[in-house]
C-alpha cells in the first residue's frame, strides 16, 4: 500500500507562536504513529519558522520504528549538519531558497545535477535513502538516474490546484500519471506531496504504485475539526482503499 508520512511543520508553526512548548512535536508524532502513520516528515528551514534543529534531534527516539524523512535544501550548510548527525531513513532534497514561502518547484537537473551527485553519495554513505523533489516533467525525471537518487517526490501542488478549481483536472492528473510511470520505468521509487488532502487524495492515489505520500498542511487543518488521531486514520483508510482498487 501507499504509506503515509505526516509532515509536522505546521504543528511546529503553531507551537512557535508561544514559548510554552505546546503543541509538543514529539507528542504529535507519537499520536500519528499510534494512528498508523508509517513515517514522520520534517523540513527544517534556516529561518526556523516551524521545525527547529532541536525538534529533529528530539524526534530521533520517537520515530525509531517508522521512517524518518527529513526534507530540505542540501546546498544549505545547516541542513547537511543536521542530517549528518541524525542519519534519517530518507532525505528528500528540495531546491528551496532560504526565503521561499513554501516549496514551489522541483529540481532543474540540467543545472543542478552535478552539484547534487556528491551530496547524494554522501547521504547514501550515511545510510539514508535519497529522494529528489521533482515536477511532473518527464524530461527532468529522465535525468534522475544519473544522480544516483533512489526515489523522486512528485510536487503535487499543480494537481491540488486543478482539483480545487475543477479546471484541467483530468489532463493534470494524467500528466502526473505519466510522470510516475516514467520514473517507475527507470527503476525509481515514487513518492508524492504538497497540498494533498482528504478531498483530492483518493483520485491522485489511483496512480499505481505510489510508495509514500507526505502530507502536513491540509492534515493539520483537517485535524482542527476531526482530531489528529482520527484524521491520520482517515488518510490511511483512503490509501488502503485506493491500493485495493
Amino acid at each position: 500500500m501507499t504509506n503515509l508520512s505526516v509532515n509536522l511543520n505546521k504543528v511546529a508553526l503553531i507551537r512557535n507562536t508561544r514559548n510554552i512548548g505546546i503543541p509538543s512535536i514529539c507528542r504529535m508524532a507519537k499520536i500519528c504513529i499510534d494512528a498508523g502513520a508509517k513515517g514522520i516528515t520534517v523540513h527544517p528551514r534556516p529561518d526556523q519558522r516551524h521545525i527547529r534543529p532541536g525538534d529533529v534531534y528530539d524526534l530521533v527516539d520517537v520515530v525509531k520504528d517508522v521512517e524518518f524523512n527529513i526534507e530540505g535544501n542540501p546546498l544549505e550548510i545547516s541542513f547537511m549538519e543536521i542530517v549528518r548527525e541524525v542519519k534519517p531513513t530518507q532525505c528528500t532534497l528540495v531546491p528551496d531558497a532560504p526565503d521561499t514561502f513554501t516549496s514551489d518547484s522541483g529540481w532543474d537537473l540540467t543545472k543542478d545535477k552535478e552539484r547534487l551527485i556528491p551530496i547524494i553519495q554522501e547521504l547514501q554513505s550515511l545510510g539514508s535513502r535519497v529522494s529528489l523533489f521533482m515536477d511532473a516533467d518527464v524530461e527532468q525525471i529522465s535525468l534522475v538516474p544519473d544522480t544516483g537518487a533512489e526515489r523522486i517526490e512528485l510536487y503535487t501542488e499543480p494537481y491540488a490546484t486543478a482539483y480545487r478549481d475543477n479546471k484541467n483536472l483530468e489532463s493534470t492528473w494524467q500528466q502526473f500519471a505519466v510522470a510516475a510511470r516514467k520514473a517507475q520505468e527507470l527503476s525509481l521509487g515514487v513518492n508524492a506531496g504538497h497540498d494533498l488532502s482528504l478531498d483530492n487524495l483518493p483520485k491522485f492515489c489511483t496512480i499505481p504504485n505510489i510508495l509514500e505520500v507526505s502530507i502536513g498542511h491540509a492534515l493539520t487543518a483537517e485535524a482542527l475539526e476531526m482530531g489528529f488521531y482520527k484524521t491520520v486514520q482517515t488518510y490511511i483508510e483512503i490509501l488502503n482503499s485506493s491500493t485495493q482498487k
